[in-house]
């Protein structure tokens, strides 16, 4: 049926399944004889189970979702990996995509492969409007694909960073929409920014007839994030999401969705080369062993662990007199305010990062004010906190797919022993700066 089963299957029985698969690929055939230059041959056994035997890969030379007639197994896993990709993006809430594909490249380089077929639909475009996430490589792929991204500020509302809607239409004015390839907008993120108003951008594309691309990299394990795409619908033309981040597979891979079949297909088509099996190999063992149920689960998981997280470490922020930031929009990242650290110690905020991290905590972000970045010659200020002044200084962390609560429990345990840490040097501190204070005012008085 093309669909992710209920149940997941067992190892023996996946493997007996890609055994089969392979097995129907030309390289595997007893009495096979190949004189051309691609024969699948592989001359490491270990490299060889590794791949299961599929070593053909995906496509062929002009389109990344054709069938190899030498390949029949793998276009199989092919066919087979997108289609059950696809039933689980509509069970993750985008019930109405229509057609999606397994790309072997990571969200931003499938970001900039939309870019450059959009380039043929406007060919006389030169910018993409970006309202900022200071994430470099979404910035990159816009600069990769040979356009000029138009930076778009966030404006602040409550302790939330939130899209300018009237900015991104006076910059659609300004420039004029037949120079504008599309808006890049963004589900997922680190707080205090928070997804883009898509419902509000799909107006406006509509209004002046600009195409519109979601940089989606973590959203699918967010029902939110997919609410907010099944909500604009057709309105977006396509919608790009990592493998690793929502499917817990190895780094490599992404599934570049949406509601228009032939875009998506030409999308496909734009794909120079065949492609490695091996994201798509991934991501369907994945699926095939956790099965819908499993998945769910998983969100389910997600989504408790979340709520612990945020309940938690709102009373870890208090007790050290700090806050948790308000973000109700962002459902899957936090951030917790570091003000008093940022005003005890100039370098307190970046070194409470290397603290963490000798100390085994991955993930979390340290944010400090007012640092500077230049990315491909563009300066940002305030790089990391997607705006140009934040009011304070924050760490971030993040309830994500897979997390358990032993995570949020240990990284809450050596949060709270770093900042007391730092709040034991600042009191020895004030001691030793009291003391000679007050020796002073005692050499004065002598004198």
């Amino acid at each position: 049926k093309g669909k992710c089963p209920e149940d997941g299957w067992d190892e023996s029985t996946i493997e007996l399944f890609l055994h089969e698969l392979a097995i129907m690929d030309s390289n595997n055939f007893l009495g096979n004889c190949g004189v051309g230059e691609r024969e699948g041959r592989v001359v490491s056994g270990l490299v060889a189970r590794r791949h299961y035997r599929l070593i053909h890969g995906i496509g062929r030379s002009g389109d990344i979702s054709a069938v190899q007639p030498k390949a029949a197994g793998s276009s199989l896993l092919n066919k087979l990996t997108n289609s059950v990709v696809l039933d689980v993006i509509k069970l993750a809430g985008v019930r109405t995509v229509t057609s999606c594909f397994v790309v072997p490249m990571a969200t931003g380089m499938s970001l900039t492969l939309c870019f450059l077929t959009l380039r043929h639909k406007r060919p006389k475009a030169k910018y993409i409007i970006w309202p900022r996430i200071d994430q470099k490589s979404c910035f990159k792929s816009m600069i990769t694909a040979g356009f000029e991204p138009v930076v778009i500020e966030n404006v602040l509302e409550g302790d939330e960073l939130r899209t300018d809607l009237e900015a991104v239409e006076a910059k659609i004015k300004a420039l004029g929409a037949e120079n504008i390839l599309c808006v890049h907008s963004t589900t997922s993120c680190f707080a205090p920014r928070v997804p883009d108003r898509l419902e509000e951008l799909a107006v406006i594309c509509a209004n002046y007839d600009i195409p519109h691309i979601v940089n989606n990299a973590y959203g699918v394990q967010s029902s939110k994030c997919m609410h907010l795409i099944q909500q604009v619908g057709a309105v977006i033309d396509a919608f790009v999401q990592s493998l690793d981040k929502n499917f817990m597979v190895p780094v490599g891979g992404a599934i570049i969705a949406g509601f228009n079949e032939s875009f998506i297909q030409e999308i496909s088509k734009m794909y120079p080369g065949r492609a490695s099996a091996s994201p798509s190999l991934d991501v369907l063992i994945t699926l095939l062993s956790l099965g819908t149920s499993g998945y769910k689960k998983l969100l389910k998981e997600r989504k408790e662990m979340f709520s612990y997280l945020s309940s938690e470490l709102k009373k870890l922020a208090d007790n050290h007199n700090e806050r948790l930031l308000d973000t109700p929009h962002n459902p899957i990242s936090l951030a917790m305010s570091l003000k008093n650290l940022d005003e005890t110690n100039d370098a307190a905020v970046t070194q409470l990062g290397s603290m963490l991290f000798t100390r085994q905590v991955s993930g979390a972000r340290v944010v400090p004010c007012g640092s500077v970045q230049t990315v491909n010659n563009y300066t940002f200020k305030g790089f990391m906190s997607h705006t140009n002044d934040y009011p304070c200084a924050y760490l971030n962390a993040a309830s994500a797919i897979g997390i358990k609560k032993q995570d949020v429990d240990v990284f809450l345990k050596r949060l709270d022993k770093c900042l007391k840490t730092f709040r034991k040097e600042a009191k020895q501190e004030k001691s030793i700066n009291e003391i000679s204070d007050a020796n002073a005012a005692t050499e004065q008085l002598e004198d």
